[in-house]
């Protein structure tokens, strides 16, 4: 088990954004976590990267108590994330990009980058290679030289994910990766998704899309703020829950 939440609320004065969650990832694993707009996904995303303190719960990843940890210290435990609003550097170019996000893991000091030393040069080699890897994987080494604020939208969605790559995390947080995208850019989107887990990364979506669905393994929906529904793609479909909380009644998902 990589990350186990239990109990986890948090409330913005008298409302509860989530209540008594519980949820469970295992290594390797790709696991989804759906429900409408307002249903709390994104707030568990932040309580999880420490962006939030839940006011009550536990959270522990690779067996560590990580309440009350600040952001870059969940980051360097290896939890990596994207946001809904893509914060990238729009006059760098995309691998200029993917490079800046190594900043967790210095390997030069000062004084090699002032001097300029062999060590220094070696680094920055040893980042060019692996930042040039991870756009082969998700798909954009074809545009590596193009400026991230040119791409289009599903470009940019997915530079955000090379940028949560290049931390190296044991687990990736995709907060809504499909969404505002058209079809050519969802797919181009979920086959990338899909090679990042062949690698072996574990993998937590957020989504309020249900096309997600056809790339879990397991399904959390919320709603309102508390777990409403846990299974199988085809369980969370036929659950009348979620039907329920999608459609406002008993019809087919």
């Amino acid at each position: 088990m990589l990350l186990e939440i239990n109990g986890l609320t948090k409330y913005f004065g008298g409302l509860a954004a989530v209540r008594d969650f519980d949820m469970h990832i295992d290594e390797g694993e790709l696991l989804g976590l759906i429900g409408p707009n307002g249903a709390g996904k994104t707030t568990i995303f932040n309580l999880t990267t420490g962006i939030y303190g839940p006011t009550k719960g536990k959270i522990a990843f690779d067996g560590k108590d990580i309440v009350g940890k600040k952001s870059h210290e969940i980051a360097r435990l290896g939890i990596g994330r994207t946001f809904q609003l893509n914060p990238l550097f729009g006059n760098f170019t995309v691998l200029q990009n993917v490079s800046t996000s190594f900043h967790l893991h210095p390997r030069s000091s000062l004084l090699d980058i002032y001097f300029n030393t062999a060590n220094y040069r070696r680094n920055e080699a040893y980042i060019s290679e692996q930042s040039l890897e991870i756009l082969k994987l998700v798909g954009l080494d074809k545009v590596k030289d193009e400026l991230a604020k040119n791409l289009p939208h599903g470009y940019q969605k997915m530079l955000g994910i090379a940028r949560a790559l290049a931390v190296k995390p044991k687990l990736l947080l995709l907060d809504e990766p499909i969404a505002g995208m058209n079809p050519s850019e969802i797919d181009f989107t979920l086959t990338a998704i899909r090679k990042m887990q062949q690698q072996g990364i574990t993998i937590l979506l957020v989504e309020h899309n249900m096309k997600i669905l056809d790339l879990c393994e397991r399904v959390v929906v919320i709603d309102f703020g508390q777990k409403i529904a846990e299974g199988s793609p085809k369980d969370v479909r036929e659950n009348k829950e979620v039907i329920r909380a999608y459609f406002g009644g008993e019809r087919v998902a």
